[in-house]
């Protein structure tokens, strides 16, 4: 079955994390990135307050938003989020009982790793795709170098990603990208929205060409 994630990263192959000190600026973004065509967003749990607001969004997103929680370190983070609405799960290193309890609740899980032993052990896990993270610590070169051994993993970089830098990591084999501070600015913490969206057509045109 077709997830909303696989039919989010369809449309544009982006994972815009939201995080901040208060989530209060959180549903207005969101409406701004679907709007301006990225339909996949991580609320990421070290937020405080963030299911309260994950549930409030879940229950009014637009159609098309596949929405996620980051920073899942935990099987009790992980149920506590999918409860709120999540559809799925994002963790910043490889977490063999999260992606258990994902598997659990049928959602996706996206786990971090880094190093091919990582990336190996996550997929053996049974993670969906497979978060490289910090990506921009081997830059492109590195995704390349790592693929060509795993070339059935699907990879999502994540972590110091710039705009510009977004087309020669696909050209190196990302599934997608997920993308914090140089997508979202300062809009989480009520910034500018229009220069959100100027950022997302900014990102999407440069992966089309």
């Amino acid at each position: 079955m077709t997830t909303d994630l696989a039919r989010a990263l369809a449309v544009a192959p982006v994972i815009a994390i939201l995080r901040s000190g208060s989530p209060r600026h959180f549903a207005a973004t969101a409406d701004t990135l679907h709007v301006s065509g990225v339909r996949a967003m991580e609320f990421t749990l070290t937020t405080p307050g963030v299911l309260h607001a994950l549930r409030e969004y879940a229950e009014s997103k637009p159609a098309g938003t596949a929405l996620g929680a980051g920073t899942v370190l935990t099987p009790s983070d992980a149920m506590r989020a999918v409860e709120a609405g999540a559809t799925y799960l994002i963790t910043p290193a490889t977490c063999p009982d999260v992606i258990r309890e994902a598997r659990r609740l049928g959602v996706p899980v996206i786990p971090g790793a880094f190093t091919p032993s990582e990336i190996v052990a996550s997929w053996h896990a049974g993670a969906t795709m497979v978060k490289l993270f910090p990506a921009a610590t081997g830059g492109p070169e590195y995704l390349r170098a790592v693929r060509a051994p795993l070339p059935h993993v699907p990879l999502v970089p994540t972590g110091g990603i710039g705009l510009d830098r977004a087309p020669a990591w696909f050209a190196a084999g990302a599934s997608a990208l997920g993308m914090g501070g140089p997508l979202i600015g300062d809009a989480c913490e009520g910034g500018d929205l229009e220069a959100l969206r100027e950022r997302c057509a900014t990102l999407l045109a440069g992966i089309r060409r």
